[in-house]
């Protein structure tokens, strides 16, 4: 889990203080829509058929890659 602490953010805020935008180090901000792509592709993926460890690995074996 990403601690926030950890991120530095600076806050741009409105006359009464009200947080309303967030500033983050570039490398920061690329880190999270990396993990934000990442975890939609695991989601997107969720329902398709898994395959064992040695399975996969005979198949590579069958196709010459390994």
């Amino acid at each position: 889990m990403i601690n926030i602490v950890e991120l530095h953010p600076k806050f741009i805020t409105d006359e009464n203080g009200i947080k309303q935008s967030v500033i983050l180090p570039i490398a920061t901000f690329q880190e999270l829509v990396e993990d934000i792509e990442d975890l939609a592709a695991v989601a997107e993926r969720r329902d398709e058929p898994t395959t064992s460890h040695a399975e996969f690995l005979k198949e590579l074996k069958i196709s010459g890659l390994l």
